[in-house]
């Protein structure tokens, strides 16, 4: 190499190390590709009760890397690519879909029977309902005119009667239900989607949506949170606007959790919310004139089953942008993906944030958050992740560009798919992870009943040091995982030796669907804090 290549070779990589984001010592986890490509980019994810996940991303894209079965081509056009997939996390294989109209930046909810519902998207895809029942051959089916109006970047949340309510997008200041009561049920107008849109910027799109165990709706949207009575189309409660009062929606996209739902003779021990990242006033506009602010690096946490909730702050060691907020089986927070300057939107991200990081809400504040080891793909923009039953988290997409973009960019469009391993799937833990005998999967579970739940561990066991957990399986789009709760069940301390290695624990199942709405679940034993991994179980009404 010459001097002068030399030069230039260092000056690039002080260059790349400049705008790295400092990360603090790694503490764990691992990663793997599990397939180099899956022929789309995974802007949305959604697992299903069969453990296989549903992917789309857009119809114009343009022509994607994986073609339609049997010389399929989607009505009125000439692309005969696919824009969806169905990934079989067992046979780590893929199986193309064909959507028939835009899904681009759409919502969705995995029903009570096991589909996936979606809705809304751009352009033709506007009012669109989609459904995907998944089987051996199925395939999306669609309902041109299932919504009352046009739902693009909106939350969907599924409710305890069984519906999904849908709540916002772009220039969409109401909600409305799926599926219908009548034909003429309308959109109620919902005001708090106007007094936080900030004009020309919005940060107010894909707001953060949970229920509440009284049945109402914490609404987090921009900086500021309402209880609502979507019943009613009445706000119950306004909380204080979060400190510093920066913008955490979209395009200043933070993400948020509902956190654990400890249960304890038929109701939460307290319902708390937690609220990370984001961009600051002005990143929008600054983005778009080239000037890349740092994202936030502070987190709001706020007890909202205190009578005077007051949010408390809390500073991230890796501030990020377009993160994603996932719930482990354990309890812990899983803050993955992003970049640590910018907003989302095309080309308007920068320095993507490698390393994920876990967040264990009960720990004293200050000793909350660890980094674990770093991925080598930039995942920005329309990125996307979930639990899988296995306790791994999969990680795909990133495009942050209108088309498929893969040379010449800072950040091509991602193809690949990975898996994150969380420190608790090392196999210097096998001694002290339960295995799961019975109750077996599928089992269907009615509210308030006990369960008893007997699983083996290999090493001693803390009988003190068991729980267990269910997750629910929720649509990840744009950093935010819809649908997503874990409730920690009412086990009263019940866990027993049986014999040699066998232990059984008798839990209480969720006394209503206002805690955990009719539907699948995840359901874990954890020991020590490392889960089982889970099998599928069905609450019901």
């Amino acid at each position: 190499m010459t001097s002068t290549l030399l030069y230039h070779h260092l000056l690039l990589s002080v260059i790349l190390l400049l705008h790295a984001p400092l990360c603090p010592a790694a503490a764990g986890g691992s990663w793997s590709v599990l397939l180099p490509s899956i022929g789309i980019s995974a802007m949305h994810m959604q697992l299903l009760p069969n453990d296989r996940v549903v992917m789309y991303d857009r119809t114009d894209f343009g022509i994607s890397n994986i073609s339609l079965p049997n010389g399929k081509c989607r009505p009125n056009s000439t692309d005969c690519s696919a824009h969806s997939v169905e990934y079989d996390v067992g046979s780590n294989t893929i199986r193309p879909l064909m959507v028939l109209t835009n899904v681009w930046c759409s919502s969705g909810t995995l029903m009570p029977d096991g589909s996936l519902v979606q809705t809304g998207g751009w352009a033709d895809g506007y009012r669109r309902v989609r459904i995907y029942k998944s089987c051996a051959t199925c395939d999306w089916q669609e309902i041109s005119n299932g919504l009352n109006q046009q739902r693009w970047y909106a939350t969907n949340h599924l409710l305890p009667d069984g519906r999904q309510i849908i709540i916002g997008g772009r220039q969409a200041f109401n909600y409305e239900f799926y599926p219908k009561m009548s034909a003429t049920e309308n959109s109620p107008s919902f005001p708090f989607l106007v007094q936080t849109n900030d004009p020309n910027v919005e940060n107010n799109l894909y707001p953060f949506v949970f229920l509440y165990p009284d049945g109402n709706l914490f609404v987090f949207a921009n900086n500021r949170a309402i209880l609502f009575n979507y019943s009613k189309n009445q706000v119950v409660k306004t909380y204080p606007t979060m400190p510093g009062g920066q913008p955490r929606n979209y395009p200043s996209t933070g993400s948020a959790v509902l956190l654990p739902l400890r249960m304890k003779e038929g109701v939460a021990e307290s319902v708390e919310v937690l609220v990370c990242g984001g961009a600051p006033k002005g990143a929008f506009a600054n983005a778009n004139n080239g000037r890349f602010d740092g994202a936030l690096d502070t987190c709001g946490r706020i007890r909202i089953s205190d009578p005077n909730p007051q949010w408390v702050m809390e500073t991230m060691p890796l501030a990020r942008v377009m993160g994603d907020m996932l719930l482990l089986p354990n309890g812990h927070v899983l803050i993955i993906n992003g970049a640590s300057a910018g907003v989302a939107g095309w080309e308007l991200g920068r320095n993507p944030v490698l390393s994920p990081v876990t967040y264990r809400p009960d720990n004293q504040i200050g000793s909350r958050f660890e980094v674990q080891n770093p991925s080598t793909k930039p995942r920005v923009y329309h990125s996307t992740a979930v639990l899988l039953r296995d306790g791994r988290v999969l990680v795909g997409g990133s495009n942050p560009h209108d088309k498929y973009v893969f040379t010449n960019v800072l950040y091509p469009t991602e193809l690949s798919l990975e898996a994150f391993s969380p420190s608790y799937l090392d196999p210097s833990s096998s001694s002290s992870r339960p295995r799961i005998l019975s109750p077996k999967t599928k089992t269907k579970i009615r509210y308030g009943k006990r369960i008893a739940v007997t699983f083996t561990v290999p090493g001693p066991v803390d009988l003190n040091s068991v729980s267990v957990t269910i997750v629910s399986p929720s649509f990840n789009t744009h950093s935010l995982s819809m649908n997503q709760r874990l409730l920690v069940l009412d086990s009263a301390n019940s866990t027993k030796a049986l014999g040699r290695s066998t232990y059984r624990v008798g839990v209480t199942a969720p006394a209503s669907g206002n805690f955990a709405p009719a539907g699948h679940y995840l359901l874990y034993v954890v020991h020590k804090e490392i889960p089982s991994s889970g099998i599928w179980v069905r609450m019901q009404r």
